[in-house]
């Protein structure tokens, strides 16, 4: 079993509504979900084979300042010491 690239980022708490919006318009592109909402801190995870295009788009918010601290990261679902 494969499992997804994991990212991380913080987004620009006033634009999180464009954010989600143009970021869902890709079918199939990721699945993101809030990871703490008082950061506005998102988690991603995003299959190998979409993982250039992603990259690229969150390269994209970054430099439009909607997207912040992004990284990847290990996924956290493959530690469960790492379930919240």
């Amino acid at each position: 079993m494969r499992y997804c690239a994991y990212f991380q980022a913080k987004i620009d708490r006033p634009r999180v509504w464009f954010f989600t919006a143009t970021l869902r318009s890709f079918e199939h592109l990721c699945f993101d979900r809030t990871l703490d909402k008082t950061q506005s801190l998102f988690e991603f995870f995003v299959p190998e084979d979409n993982k250039a295009f992603f990259t690229q788009l969150m390269r994209w918010y970054q430099e439009q300042g909607i997207a912040f601290e992004y990284k990847q990261l290990p996924n956290r679902l493959l530690d469960p010491e790492q379930f919240l």
